[in-house]
């Protein structure tokens, strides 16, 4: 099948949806389909070599977007100068000055990126399908994300017969955390073009459940394709046991992952006494709004007199992250909110590093298949703590955590797997 996959980049930081969407395009490519990777609103930043063959240029770039949904006249200027504003090194200079995450704009943009073809974004949405025209179109094309059905309509009136599949990842809690009238108008615009999808790919049990009942989506609309990670060089990797016990973090350094209730728990942790040379390291992306608030996190470590046993590494490479991951005893990525997947445990799995998480959203699925690690209730402010010291205290029950969650990724949850359940459900929308 020639295959189209449509990913929103980042501009300079690594994302669990893209590092999951450059492994689909990998696993397709070896499965032996003809896969494009067209790059939305930002550069993509990748980790794996090669990069994904066919690899064309941004699409729907984040500056033109910007322009076009301010300013009426903007989808006139010229495409030479719009081809400008689509530069990847602007593109790259602008995201790390720009705020991602909780900008007032984010409401206004995202609505009217799901308007697609109907919205002020029209223009730049016919330049995305013009792109994928020709006598190479794409048989199927893979969103990304829902919040990129608006694309939908579009694609199949200028791509005759294409099937759009599109991805469920995410999206809910960003757009709860939209302001109004912006949460209400994205929602409904979004329930509104779900029959322009062929099929949503839920990744996970839990957030397909979710979703479906968030857009009164049918049986028959969806099916659930658990993620899968590229394991070769994590399965390799020794496992060494960390001098002191360590705990561990690998996410985006913000609120919303759990770092204070982590920091908060390691405090107790060191109160109680229990665990001689207890430390915890910290790894993950920084984004611009991310940065006082780590900055508050440092300050609050140096008070408590801990700033010795923190370890805190931003923005790492892959290699640097493998390594990471050899230096921990357990990994514990507290997240408030309902996460759809979690794609760090699977990384700490891979590693032999047992985990610690909390008892909802997709986590819970994900622990509990794989046995490898413990839940804990986020509920209770004590629980996190508890958790962590019983398990680091059994030597013994964590080197079975381990090992079965080692065991289920290295023969589930691989990039392969993945990519061939999902090009099965590909198939069975050109039948």
């Amino acid at each position: 099948m020639r295959i189209s996959l449509l990913i929103p980049g980042t501009g300079h930081f690594h994302c669990g949806s893209c590092l999951r969407d450059e492994a689909l395009a990998h696993g397709l490519t070896r499965e032996g389909h003809e896969v494009s990777v067209t790059p939305l609103y930002l550069p993509l930043v990748l980790e794996q070599e090669p990069r994904p063959a066919n690899q064309a240029a941004v699409q729907l770039g984040g500056i033109n977007m910007y322009l076009q949904q301010k300013l009426s006249w903007a989808g006139n200027l010229p495409g030479f100068l719009r081809g400008l504003l689509d530069r990847p090194g602007l593109l790259r200079w602008a995201s790390r000055r720009g705020n991602m995450t909780d900008s007032p704009d984010l409401g206004p943009l995202t609505v009217a990126t799901m308007r697609g073809e109907a919205g002020p974004l029209s223009r730049l949405v016919e330049q995305l399908v013009s792109g994928l025209a020709g006598d190479k179109q794409p048989e199927v094309v893979i969103l990304s994300n829902a919040m990129l059905v608006g694309l939908a309509r579009g694609l199949k009136a200028g791509l005759p017969g294409v099937r759009v599949i599109c991805t469920l990842q995410g999206e809910e809690p960003f757009l709860d955390r939209l302001p109004q009238p912006y949460r209400d108008q994205a929602w409904s615009e979004l329930r509104s073009r779900c029959t322009d999808v062929d099929r949503f790919i839920a990744v996970s049990h839990w957030y397909g459940a979710q979703m479906a009942g968030r857009l009164d989506l049918g049986p028959d609309q969806m099916e659930v394709v658990t993620n899968g990670i590229e394991v070769e060089e994590l399965a390799a990797l020794e496992r060494r046991t960390p001098a002191v016990p360590t705990v561990g973090f690998m996410a985006r350094l913000c609120a919303d992952k759990g770092l204070e209730p982590l920091v908060e728990a390691f405090e107790q942790l060191h109160t109680r006494g229990n665990l001689p040379g207890l430390r915890l390291h910290l790894c993950g992306a920084v984004l611009n709004e991310d940065r006082r608030p780590l900055a508050a996190l440092r300050a609050r470590v140096k008070r408590a007199g801990l700033e010795d046993q923190v370890d805190i590494r931003t923005n790492v490479t892959r290699a640097e992250k493998v390594e990471f991951l050899s230096s921990l005893s357990v990994l514990s990525v507290p997240a408030t909110y309902g996460e759809s997947f979690g794609l760090y445990v699977l990384e700490a799995l891979a590693a032999g590093v047992p985990v610690v998480q909390p008892d909802h959203g997709g986590l819970s699925e994900l622990v509990t298949h794989t046995r490898g690690g413990v839940l804990y209730d986020p509920s209770d402010p004590e629980a996190l703590a508890d958790a962590l010291e019983s398990f680091l205290l059994d030597t013994e029950g964590r080197k079975a955590a381990a090992e079965h969650g080692r065991a289920a990724v290295l023969s589930h949850y691989t990039a392969n797997r993945m990519s061939a359940d999902v090009a099965q459900v590909c198939a069975s929308t050109l039948e």
